[in-house]
């Protein structure tokens, strides 16, 4: 079975600042969700894009086949961190098919979870 796309879009990122509440249950983070259910290993690379700069990228990582994998945003160093509270949007590429799912836990006021499909481009 065949399942998902190469080319994924999340247009709407913003990692918080601040968070409340006891770390590291309660820090405040954007995510993304990747499953692999090929039977190759995923090779990734994630771009992400600025208002008034230019694309850093890639992010690269490994989803296992038959496999899901979650990475926050906020770990994401090389090539350089994604900055906290700036607006960005991430495009993923993938040399096999897989599902992508974008996931915000913003506890800056409380604790809001918020999940999304991403928008696959190909």
């Amino acid at each position: 079975m065949i399942a998902g796309s190469m080319t994924w879009a999340i247009p709407g990122g913003r990692v918080p600042e601040r968070s409340t509440g006891p770390e590291p249950e309660s820090t405040s983070y954007d995510m993304v969700c990747l499953l692999n259910i090929g039977d190759e290993d995923a090779n990734v690379s994630m771009w992400a894009y600025y208002e008034h700069r230019e694309p850093v990228g890639p992010y690269l990582l490994t989803v296992g086949a038959r496999r899901v994998r979650h990475v926050r945003i906020n770990d994401l160093i090389d090539p350089e961190a994604v900055p906290l509270e700036t607006e960005y949007g991430l495009v993923i590429r993938s040399d096999v098919p897989v599902v992508v799912q974008f996931w915000r836990q913003d506890t800056e006021r409380g604790k809001a979870v918020a999940t999304a499909a991403a928008i696959p481009l190909d």
